[in-house]
């Protein structure tokens, strides 16, 4: 009866770093479309012309989308990393 214990706690722990895997990757979508989204307001804003104030927006959305990346990915690789070590617990 114990070993069956076990065995149920061991494959529920597999499944669950699994999907905390997946979880990993969606969010890392996430990020990737969070980013892709201001690259295209931003370019909006800079294409129009009635406006010259709006530029800097665009400009702004620009460095948001970089940063939103670079942030996502960082993010990804650290949770990454832990998952391989197996100290995914306290996060």
């Amino acid at each position: 009866m114990e070993n069956q214990t076990e065995d149920l706690l061991i494959v529920r722990d597999f499944l669950a770093r699994q999907r905390t895997k997946l979880a990993n990757d969606r969010t890392l979508l996430s990020y990737i479309r969070t980013s892709l989204y201001f690259i295209v307001s931003g370019t909006a804003l800079i294409k129009v012309e009635d406006l010259e104030n709006v530029k800097e927006l665009g400009y702004f959305s620009f460095l948001i989308s970089v940063l939103l990346l670079v942030l996502g990915f960082i993010n990804f690789f650290r949770l990454k990393r832990k998952l391989k070590k197996g100290k995914y617990e306290k996060m």
